[in-house]
C-alpha cells in the first residue's frame, strides 16, 4: 500500500516537471520571434508642444429691438373749405393843399426863377378835380405871406390825383402875367406832403399835398425900374 502511494506521487511530481518545462521552452521560443520594442528616441532639438487653450466664443449681443412706431393717419384727400378772401379797404382821408404865390422882378422876366421875387398878396389861385363821381372847383386868397390853404370836404386822398391847381388873377396890377413856373398857368398836380415829426400826420384830420411855389410877372412892354 505504501509502495502505491509513493508511486503516484512520483508520477505526479514528473508531470508537474514536464509541464513547467514546456512552458519554458515556449516563453523563450516566443522571446526569440517577437524582440522586445525599443524605447523612442527624442530628438536633442524637440520640445513637447503644449496644447494652446481655445477660448470659448463669447455669446452674441442681440442689438435692442426698436420699438414698432406707428404712422400717422393719412390726411384727408380734400382740403376744407376756404372762405373767400376780400382786399382791405384803402383808408381814406380828406385833402388838405398848401402853396405860396410870389411876384418876379422885371429883370427876370421870361426866366423860370424866383430870384429877387417877392411873396404876392391877395392872388386867387383854382383848386379844380374832375373826378367821375364829383365835379370840383374852389378858389382861394393869398395872405400877406402868398401862402394860399384850401381844404374841400368832398375830395379824399383816393381822387386826389385828379387835381390840380391853377393861377387866376394877381391883385398887383404891375404884376399880373400868371408864368408856368411849376405848371402855375397850366395847372399843377398834388404832391404829398412830408410832415415834420413836430406834427405826425395821424394827428391831422386830412392828408397834406403841396404844389408850387407859383409866380406873376410884369409885362415885358413895361419899362423895368
Amino acid at each position: 500500500m505504501a509502495s502505491l502511494l509513493n508511486a503516484s506521487l512520483l508520477l505526479q511530481l514528473s508531470v508537474l516537471l514536464l509541464i513547467s518545462t514546456v512552458l519554458a521552452a515556449a516563453d523563450s521560443s516566443a522571446q526569440s520571434h517577437f524582440p522586445p520594442a525599443a524605447p523612442p528616441q527624442l530628438s536633442p532639438y524637440h520640445h513637447p508642444t503644449v496644447p494652446t487653450p481655445t477660448p470659448s466664443p463669447s455669446p452674441a449681443v442681440q442689438p435692442p429691438t426698436q420699438p414698432t412706431v406707428k404712422s400717422p393717419p393719412h390726411p384727408p384727400n380734400t382740403l376744407p373749405a376756404k372762405p373767400p378772401s376780400y382786399p382791405s379797404p384803402t383808408a381814406r382821408n380828406f385833402v388838405a393843399v398848401q402853396g405860396v404865390v410870389y411876384c418876379k422882378p422885371c429883370k427876370y422876366v421870361g426866366v423860370d426863377t424866383l430870384m429877387g421875387a417877392a411873396p404876392l398878396a391877395g392872388a386867387v389861385v383854382k383848386l379844380q378835380c374832375n373826378n367821375t363821381k364829383y365835379h370840383l372847383e374852389e378858389q382861394a386868397k393869398t395872405d400877406k405871406n402868398g401862402f394860399f390853404f384850401f381844404m374841400p370836404h368832398k375830395v379824399t386822398t383816393y381822387g386826389s390825383h385828379k387835381c390840380k391847381v391853377f393861377l387866376v388873377s394877381s391883385a398887383l396890377s404891375v404884376c399880373q402875367v400868371p408864368t408856368d413856373l411849376n405848371s402855375g398857368a397850366t395847372g399843377a398836380n398834388l404832391k404829398p406832403t412830408k410832415l415834420p415829426i413836430t406834427t405826425p400826420d395821424k394827428k391831422l384830420p386830412f392828408k397834406l399835398f403841396t404844389v408850387g411855389p407859383f409866380a406873376f410877372e410884369p409885362l415885358k412892354k413895361l419899362p423895368c425900374k
